[in-house]
């Protein structure tokens, strides 16, 4: 039987939870109504902002996939425009020329991977970002629950990365899917993964299921 796992709480059909880690909100003092655009490359990124400051919901917002693109719709929020790639750094591309001339705010992570920030700034985009939420590894977690010999392991960010390998160990049977490039290179040298053609963790799930029968 091919048992995958993600290391979140996200309900996914086909898969076990086995979260490792805690989003927690960092509010702030923003003046949105400043702002000609919202940058959103998390569902967190929204909820967080959606916490503290309902001013967002007025402001067109740029959704780095589909699935923060739903978010922010089933939040009330004035979606313009969703990514074709799914990847920060590709995401950051496609904005240059919709963004020109903007004055743009990017709410996100405390610790951000991509260079999102930095390519837009470099192609002389108006750009400001804040960091609103922060991952915080679960202090505890029982180590019966390290899953059993043969598993497919989902990784969905660096984040779920260091928090498997701070309460488990890696099994020479596992096999590892990752949900994108910067999540796969984020994996220890010795493991070898995969990454999911579609940027999502049911994505992932189908495609870790679809291992189990190789």
């Amino acid at each position: 039987m091919n048992n995958v796992y993600i290391l979140s709480d996200k309900k996914v059909e086909g898969a076990i939870n086995l979260p490792v880690f805690e989003i927690e909100f960092i509010p702030q003092d923003i003046d949105l109504k400043s702002y000609d655009a919202i940058i959103f490359t998390s569902k967190n990124g929204i909820y967080s902002i959606d916490s503290f400051n309902k001013d967002w919901k007025d402001i067109p917002s740029y959704a780095i996939a589909p699935l923060t693109a739903e978010v922010i719709k089933s939040q009330g929020g004035n979606l313009v425009y969703t990514s074709t790639q799914s990847y920060g750094d590709d995401f950051a591309q496609e904005l240059i020329p919709i963004l020109k001339g903007k004055k743009c705010i990017f709410l996100r992570a405390k610790k951000v991977l991509s260079r999102l920030d930095s390519i837009l700034r470099e192609n002389d985009i108006d750009l400001v970002d804040i960091a609103i939420y922060k991952t915080v590894l679960k202090k505890d977690i029982n180590k019966s629950y390290q899953p059993p010999k043969n598993s497919t392991i989902v990784f969905s960010s660096p984040s779920t990365i260091d928090g498997f390998f701070k309460h488990f160990t890696w099994d020479e049977s596992y096999k590892a899917v990752a949900i994108g490039k910067v999540t796969a290179a984020h994996l220890p040298s010795y493991i070898y993964c995969q990454v999911a053609p579609k940027p999502s963790l049911p994505g992932c799930v189908e495609f870790a299921k679809n291992l189990g029968n190789n």
